[in-house]
């Protein structure tokens, strides 16, 4: 069984893609995390983040563990990640290494924004998980608060609001739900609340099959 988890940033995709790999006990892939990794790479060799080169020869050598969560989780690295992630030749070189983590053996929980249109669009489930800007933003920002991280949320709230322009407007694997997912709005509910809403949505697609 393949679930495809999509969604815009700070929505709740990542937990509940967790959760629900666990519920089932698949494998899980962030590949969010694929462009974060490819980002931090670029930067820490001084590299230029527009440089779509040197992104596709650093994502073409990325294997699927080489993170590290802490660094990669930033807000600052989310908003490089999208930059990376809007170059078609990145998407290209890291599209089949996705497609080989959802191929094994008994399936696979896979979260991101292009896995139910481009990744994996026969998965036998699809969910796109949304929710405002305002409630994301706040979201982001009591993240880091408990962190014990200064947290502005008008900066937060315009970093969204800009990534969700550069996702959804790319010219490759934009943003979006697929025509056969099922929409999951988290903007006033909790992540308990959310993940049993998944997992409805789940079982009701079993059903069908």
């Amino acid at each position: 069984m393949i679930i495809a988890i999509d969604g815009p940033a700070a929505s709740g995709k990542g937990t509940i893609a967790r959760r629900i790999a666990a519920h089932y006990r698949l494998p899980h892939l962030d590949t969010g995390l694929l462009y974060r990794a490819t980002a931090a790479a670029l930067i820490a060799e001084d590299r230029d983040l527009y440089d779509e080169a040197a992104a596709v020869a650093v994502a073409r050598g990325l294997g699927l563990t080489d993170f590290n969560d802490a660094t990669l989780r930033t807000r600052q690295m989310g908003e490089a990640a999208s930059v990376v992630a809007a170059m078609p030749r990145v998407r290209a070189a890291l599209i089949e290494a996705q497609r080989a983590f959802a191929a094994r053996p008994g399936g696979a929980v896979i979260d991101g924004r292009d896995i139910g249109t481009v990744i994996c669009p026969d998965a036998e489930v699809k969910i796109f998980v949304t929710a405002s800007a305002a409630a994301r933003a706040q979201r982001r920002a009591l993240e880091l608060v408990q962190h014990g991280e200064r947290a502005d949320y008008n900066a937060i709230l315009a970093d969204i609001i800009r990534r969700d322009a550069r996702d959804s407007n790319r010219s490759v694997a934009p943003l979006r739900p697929a025509d056969d997912a099922m929409t999951l709005d988290t903007t006033h509910l909790g992540i308990e609340a959310a993940s049993a809403e998944a997992l409805r949505i789940i079982e009701a697609a079993r059903t069908r099959v």
